[in-house]
């Protein structure tokens, strides 16, 4: 088939949506296409049915190729996909059968989160921007499983889907990054941090009301070239990501809970399927961490019944104590900082008391913080 000059392209079968990469999946992509030789070859006819013979054997062995088992949902930015990587490395390692080659396949959705750079995400929608399209994408079939940053997760999920498993937690505490300070104290005043959580700005600002906070979105490598650039003196991101991304060597400095209270269920990872899908809830829930579960369920307790928002910057944390007790402790503020308030609960390490405690806890800040300040707070831009 030397000295082509023309292409004439033949899809064989039903056209498809995605385009494979081995194991990836990469939904919005035509499939390839066949070349016949120019019309006016002399040994046409030869070549075009050495092409069509070729073809039939490409489609014998599409065939007879083992079709995936799973098909794994997840955004695309290299955290989401080093998370979906473990995930995958945790199945195969718990059951044989998807130990084989092709029998679990990653699909890259993008969301809407990932295409909206520019502007706050309380201002785009806030809560779901991240997983909508792969619920989606879940519950239309193109794929079994939804791997999430469970604090990407609002605390309802879509009819049809359930989430059964949580991954053994990382680390939950945020990273200080910084190329000219050693911690947000040593920063001089009227030094910008970039960050995109409320929770963060109101934290920084609570303790360190002379530092200013700008919108700071991206991926993890997004906002460390940016804060190289110099666009802002320092940012804050998740230690859970950065050790799952081996990227630990950008961290000035560690900041501890009490200096930093983390998002609801940061540094924990979930995986959801159809409700009325028992294999693959079967499959997920082989690679539960239950003390994981439950703690993140006691936060989203308390999230739930502040009915936090982007707009509502809100922090949470559970734990087992040395005793093998649950602690909670709970925060919610203004995002200026101006008003902080906090509380805490200790009880049984058990689902039902932990719910409760969650629960708890929220409606005393809810209590505390007056009608109106939550109506305050969802008009701020």
């Amino acid at each position: 088939m030397a000295n082509i000059a023309l292409k004439q392209c033949v899809f064989l079968g039903t056209p498809t949506t995605n385009m494979r990469h081995g194991s990836i999946s990469v939904i919005g992509f035509p499939p390839p296409c066949l070349e016949f030789p120019p019309s006016n070859s002399h040994s046409r006819r030869i070549n075009r049915k050495l092409v069509l013979t070729r073809a039939a054997v490409t489609v014998e062995q599409q065939t007879q190729k083992k079709l995936s088992l799973i098909k794994i949902g997840t955004r695309g930015s290299p955290l989401a996909l080093a998370q979906a990587y473990e995930t995958r490395e945790k199945l195969m390692a718990s059951h044989s059968e998807l130990a084989e080659e092709g029998a679990i396949e990653i699909v890259i959705i993008k969301t809407t989160g990932d295409k909206i750079l520019d502007q706050p995400l309380a201002d785009i929608g806030g809560k779901g921007l991240f997983t909508k399209e792969i619920d989606e994408a879940l519950l239309n079939g193109e794929i079994d499983i939804a791997v999430h940053s469970m604090k990407d997760v609002p605390t309802y999920l879509p009819d049809g889907t359930i989430l059964p498993c949580n991954l053994p937690r990382e680390d939950v505490r945020d990273a200080f990054i910084s190329l000219s300070a050693a911690s947000l104290a040593e920063l001089p005043a009227g030094s910008v941090v970039g960050s995109a959580s409320l929770r963060r700005q109101s934290q920084i600002l609570y303790r360190y009301p002379s530092l200013k906070v700008e919108n700071f979105r991206g991926n993890v490598q997004t906002r460390l070239r940016k804060l190289s650039e110099g666009k802002v003196q320092a940012t804050l991101l998740a230690l859970a990501g950065l050790k799952r991304l081996d990227m630990t060597k950008t961290v000035t400095t560690i900041l501890s809970i009490d200096e930093m209270l983390p998002a609801i269920a940061q540094g924990a990872i979930g995986i959801a399927c159809r409700s009325n899908d028992e294999k693959m809830a079967d499959y997920i829930a082989s690679l539960d961490h239950e003390e994981t579960r439950l703690a993140v369920t006691c936060e989203r307790a308390f999230l739930a019944t502040l009915d936090g928002s982007c707009r509502t910057p809100i922090a949470g944390y559970a734990h087992r104590d040395t005793d093998g007790y649950c602690v909670f402790r709970g925060l919610v503020a203004s995002p200026d900082g101006t008003q902080v308030l906090e509380t805490t609960r200790r009880g049984t390490y058990a689902l039902d008391d932990m719910i409760l405690m969650g629960k708890d806890a929220g409606e005393e800040l809810r209590s505390r913080a007056g009608p109106g300040f939550f109506d305050f707070l969802g008009t701020q831009k």
